[in-house]
């Protein structure tokens, strides 16, 4: 018989704000978004940063056409879900890097934000088996990780500090990776799955301009959220890999 898959502990979420930094538009939305409708749904503050604006994810939009379009999106499918601030760094999609300049831009939303919690997409090399993920998701969530540290550091980045009128905030307790092969928790998603199915359906100019035949949004986000589920012990879950963010962890 196949082995069963190992059951996830539930999310802790005795906390009240969280930022969620992610490389593109639509990121959140094809993992996380129903998680997000649950926690604003509690009361809970949470704020959005793309790192880019997805300006080059549709083939026959010219990129400066496509940030406006990409964005309003963005901006429609946070609503939806209780967000009502949507920040974009104006990084340039699909050429990210991991690095200095990455983790500097993203360490200035965290302490401006002061979360905490921070939530960022899956940055493992794949999404489970032979599907490889996408460099800018792997840089992003790197960067997001290393930012969460630096932002707690006085002396890393001190120009925001001492110019930019920031103070250090190492008050972040943990970072959250969804949609990660690794994942060992999960949050229920039963009562919120519809909203996070409209937010999804909000980004329909960049669906539409994938190609993807068919594509049905709440098919597609089900698959994932039942098999989540069912390791959680619910109907629908979001599942997301954990790492602690206190000094020696």
């Amino acid at each position: 018989m196949p082995e069963r898959p190992e059951p996830l502990t539930p999310l802790d979420e005795t906390w009240e704000s969280a930022l969620c930094v992610v490389a593109h538009p639509d990121d959140l939305e094809f993992g996380a978004a129903a998680a997000v409708a649950r926690w604003t749904g509690q009361g809970k503050k949470v704020v959005y940063c793309m790192v880019t604006s997805g300006e080059a994810g549709i083939d026959g939009m010219d990129p400066d056409e496509c940030r406006v379009v990409r964005e309003e999106e963005q901006r429609r499918s946070a609503a939806i879900v209780g967000v009502d601030v949507v920040e974009f760094l104006g990084q340039p999609d699909g050429v990210l890097e991991y690095g200095v300049p990455l983790r500097a831009v993203i360490t200035e939303v965290v302490r401006r934000h002061r979360p905490q919690m921070v939530v960022t997409g899956n940055f493992r090399d794949t999404w489970g088996g032979a599907n490889l993920n996408q460099a800018d998701h792997i840089a992003t969530g790197r960067a997001v990780v290393d930012a969460v540290r630096d932002a707690g550091n006085r002396w890393i980045f001190r120009d925001q500090v001492e110019g930019g009128g920031l103070e250090p905030w190492g008050g972040v307790r943990e970072v959250w990776a969804f949609g990660s092969p690794q994942s060992g928790h999960a949050v229920d998603t039963t009562d919120t799955f519809d909203a996070g199915v409209a937010s999804l359906e909000a980004h329909r100019a960049y669906i539409d301009g994938l190609g993807w035949e068919h594509f049905d949004s709440r098919e597609f986000l089900e698959g994932n959220a039942r098999q989540a589920g069912q390791r959680l012990g619910t109907a629908f879950a979001a599942q997301f890999e954990v790492f602690p963010m206190g000094w020696g962890d």
